[in-house]
């Protein structure tokens, strides 16, 4: 059986043999007011133009729909059937209208994202909150964990829109980049670390126990592919906050976002140390189900974040 191409339909189809729904809406103006030019200019087209859907529709049924004279235009008994058909028709797209709208609306009423710890700590209360100048009625719920978890959340359908900070894409997920993040190397002020004059070497670093985010998360999966592994963790935490606490306190040296540190280096509650001979810059990432690009407020989100 031959093909069709996409946006077009078969001949013997109904999208073939029925008039569209502009041209019955057109009909149902000429029934009501008598008048081609009258109906051309409620629904905002020229009367040429409604002339030719007229004749276009005429032959589509076989039928003469409506009589033209300089008294105006007046329906002929096939045209008054039809006109009625017709009614039926529109009236049922206004009910399907309807419906679609319904559904929009409840897709609309709330927005469900997750985020990896530091887009969710550091950049999306301010997206957030643009979100909500543009959608007051949207209820929006933030779950946060590693990136990890953020693909697991979106691929059970428990998010809409995820963030992310790894150095992939997760399997099933589409992405964008939507900005750019530095990962340094931090500790307290008394550290010996923070005493130093040259840089740390790659190979120091990679040897040294240092305060990391568990397994999973886009941090440990940037810095373990940039060094080639990393040493047994000092200690193992869950989320950027306490990372950064306990560099603070003197627990160890950290590697954090510098999007996470910057008021604790103006103040000197950290220091960075810098790292010769390897990059830890990486890209952070909107995610969504493949296919299904993000709609409605989390499209508004998407747009939100790259501006």
């Amino acid at each position: 059986m031959a093909e069709v191409a996409e946006g077009q339909f078969r001949a013997g189809s109904l999208a073939h043999r029925v008039p569209d729904l502009g041209a019955l809406e057109l009909l149902l103006a000429v029934a009501r007011l008598g008048s081609l030019g009258g109906a051309a200019r409620e629904l905002g087209i020229t009367q040429p133009a409604a002339s030719s859907r007229i004749r276009s529709m005429e032959r589509q049924l076989g039928v003469a729909l409506v009589d033209r004279s300089p008294r105006g235009s007046r329906l002929t008994d096939a045209g008054a059937l039809v006109t009625d058909w017709a009614r039926r028709v529109v009236e049922a797209a206004e009910a399907f209208d309807a419906g679609a709208q319904a559904l929009r609306d409840r897709r609309d009423s709330r927005l469900r994202v997750a985020a990896s710890m530091t887009i969710a700590e550091y950049l999306l209360p301010g997206w957030l909150l643009a979100l909500r100048a543009q959608r007051p009625d949207t209820a929006v719920s933030l779950l946060a964990g590693n990136s990890a978890a953020v693909a697991e959340r979106l691929l059970a359908d428990e998010a809409d829109l995820g963030f992310v900070e790894g150095l992939t894409v997760p399997t099933g997920l589409d992405s964008v980049v939507i900005a750019h993040d530095n990962l340094i190397v931090v500790t307290a002020p008394g550290h010996l670390w923070s005493r130093r004059r040259r840089p740390l070497e790659a190979s120091e670093l990679s040897a040294t126990p240092l305060i990391l985010r568990e397994t999973g998360s886009g941090t440990r999966q940037v810095l373990d592919a940039a060094l080639g592994g990393l040493a047994r963790p000092l200690i193992e935490l869950s989320s950027t906050t306490a990372v950064k606490a306990a560099a603070v306190s003197g627990a160890g040296p950290a590697v954090l976002s510098e999007l996470a540190v910057g008021e604790e280096l103006a103040m000197r509650r950290l220091v960075s140390v810098p790292v010769a001979g390897v990059s830890l810059a990486r890209d952070l990432r909107a995610v969504w189900p493949t296919g299904h690009r993000p709609v409605g407020p989390a499209r508004d989100l998407l747009s939100l974040t790259r501006g």
